[in-house]
C-alpha cells in the first residue's frame, strides 16, 4: 500500500513537469517566460485544491450542491411534464414494455439549460454573480499578476460561458495585448459554463458522489492553470495587460426581464447541443463503420475510440491514471477533444461497471471540464470575432493554440487533483 500510494503521487508530478516543460518548449519566446507566473499558477491551483477538496465544511457543502442540483432537476421535470407529456418524464399513455429506454435526452436533461440560464441572469440582475466574479478577479490579480479586463474576463469564465463572459471587457478586447487576447481565449477553453455544470453533475452523479461539487470546483481550479499556460505559451512583455478597473453593468431592467432574457438566450445553445449530438454521434458513427472494414486487431474490430485511447493513454497515464485503465481514459479525453465535454460525460456515466477504478473516474471528471474541442473552436470565432471585428484574424490565428492550452490546463487539474486523492 505504501509503495502504491507513492507511486500514485509520483505520477501526476511527473504528468505537471512534463505539460510545464512541453508549454515552454512550445513557448512564442521562452526567455520572456515568468517563473513567477508557473510558481503562482501551481501554488494557487493547489491552495484552491486543497481548501474546496480537504476542508470539512467545503466539502460538506457539495451534498447541498448536489441537493441543489436534484431540486432544480425536480422543477425542471415540472416544467417538461407539462409541455412535453411522457416525452418529458409524466405518466405514458399506454403500457410501456421497455421502461428502461422511455428517457428522452433532448426533453428531460436538456431542458435543464434553460432553467439554469434563467436562474443565472437572475442573480447577475441580483448582483450576486458580479460579487462572485470581482472576488475571484481580485484573487487572480493579487496571485498571478494579471490586469483589470483579463482579470474579470478569466474570473467570469468560471460561471459563464466563452461568449458571455468576454461581453463583461467588451469595450477592452480591441485594445488588450495580444498575450492577453490569448489569455482570455484559453480560460474559456479550459473552463464550463455555469449553464452546462448542473447538466453534466446530473449526467455522471450516479458514477461519481458529489458531482456538482466536484464539477464546480474544477472550473475554478483550472482558471489558474489556464492563465498560466496561457502566459507560458505566448508570454506578456510586461508584468500584466494593464491596470484598469472594469465595472460590471446589468443590462436588465427588473427581475423577471432578466427571467425572460435568459431564458431565450438559452433555446439557441439549447437547439446548438441536440443539433450537434445529432451530428457528433452519427459521425463517430460514420467512421467506425468505416474502420470495420479494416482487419480487426486484437480480436476486435478498429473503431474511433480505440485509436482515440491508444493516443490518450500516455497522457491520461501521466496525470494519475493506471496503465490498466489509461486506454479507456484516453478515448474519454480523445472524445472531449475531437467531440465535446457533453458527449465524453455521457459516455463517462455510461461506462460498464469495473472498466475505470473510483479514483480515475473522479480524475477524469477534472480532467475533461472545459471546453477545448473544434466546435467550440468556432462558437469562440464568431463571438469574439464579431465583438472585435477588427482583431478576427489574431482571434483565428491563436485558435488552435488556445484549444492546446485549455487541453493542458484541464489535464493539469486532473493532476493536482490525482496528487490529493
Amino acid at each position: 500500500m505504501a509503495i502504491q500510494s507513492l507511486l500514485n503521487g509520483l505520477q501526476p508530478l511527473l504528468g505537471l513537469g512534463v505539460l510545464i516543460a512541453l508549454a515552454w518548449l512550445l513557448s512564442e519566446d521562452r526567455r520572456a517566460v515568468r517563473p513567477r507566473l508557473i510558481l503562482a499558477g501551481l501554488g494557487l491551483q493547489l491552495a484552491l485544491a486543497l481548501l474546496l477538496l480537504k476542508l470539512p465544511p467545503v466539502r460538506e457543502s457539495f451534498l447541498t450542491l448536489n441537493q441543489m442540483v436534484l431540486s432544480l432537476q425536480e422543477a425542471t421535470q415540472a416544467g417538461t411534464e407539462l409541455v412535453f407529456g411522457y416525452l418529458g418524464g409524466g405518466a405514458a399513455p399506454f403500457e410501456t414494455r421497455y421502461p428502461q429506454n422511455s428517457f428522452v435526452l433532448a426533453f428531460r436533461a436538456l431542458p435543464l439549460i434553460l432553467v439554469i440560464s434563467a436562474l443565472s441572469a437572475l442573480l447577475f440582475h441580483w448582483r450576486v454573480l458580479p460579487v462572485l466574479v470581482r472576488g475571484f478577479a481580485w484573487l487572480l490579480r493579487r496571485t498571478l499578476g494579471t490586469g483589470g479586463p483579463l482579470g474579470l474576463g478569466a474570473a467570469a469564465n468560471v460561471f459563464v460561458g466563452m461568449t458571455e463572459a468576454p461581453l463583461l471587457i467588451r469595450p477592452y478586447l480591441a485594445s488588450m495585448s495580444r498575450p492577453a487576447l490569448f489569455g482570455l481565449m484559453t480560460c474559456g477553453m479550459a473552463t464550463i459554463a455555469g449553464t452546462v455544470m448542473v447538466l453534466y453533475a446530473s449526467f455522471i452523479g450516479g458514477v461519481v458522489p458529489d458531482a456538482m461539487g466536484h464539477i464546480l470546483t474544477a472550473s475554478l481550479i483550472s482558471a489558474p492553470a489556464a492563465l498560466m499556460m496561457a502566459g507560458v505559451l505566448v508570454p506578456e512583455d510586461t508584468h500584466g495587460d494593464d491596470g484598469a478597473t472594469v465595472r460590471i453593468e446589468a443590462q436588465t431592467h427588473s427581475a423577471m426581464d432578466a427571467v425572460t432574457r435568459g431564458t431565450l438566450d438559452a433555446i439557441p445553445l439549447w437547439l446548438n447541443i441536440i443539433a450537434m449530438l445529432v451530428v457528433m454521434v452519427a459521425l463517430v458513427s460514420l467512421a467506425n463503420q468505416l474502420l470495420g472494414l479494416l482487419p480487426t486487431v486484437g480480436g476486435e474490430a478498429l473503431s474511433a475510440q480505440r485509436l482515440l485511447g491508444w493516443l490518450m493513454a500516455p497522457v491520461v497515464w501521466l496525470i494519475g491514471i493506471p496503465w490498466s485503465e489509461a486506454g479507456t481514459a484516453g478515448a474519454l479525453m480523445g472524445v472531449k477533444t475531437v467531440l465535446n465535454e457533453l458527449v465524453a460525460y455521457l459516455q463517462l456515466a455510461n461506462l460498464p461497471e469495473g472498466v475505470l477504478s473510483e479514483r480515475s473516474r473522479l480524475i477524469m471528471t477534472y480532467a475533461l471540464c472545459g471546453f477545448a474541442n473544434l466546435g467550440s473552436l468556432g462558437i469562440m470565432i464568431g463571438g469574439l470575432g464579431a465583438m472585435a471585428p477588427a482583431r478576427r484574424d489574431e482571434i483565428v490565428g491563436l485558435g488552435m493554440k488556445s484549444i492546446l492550452a485549455g487541453t493542458m490546463a484541464t489535464l493539469m487539474t486532473g493532476a493536482i487533483v490525482a496528487l490529493l486523492i
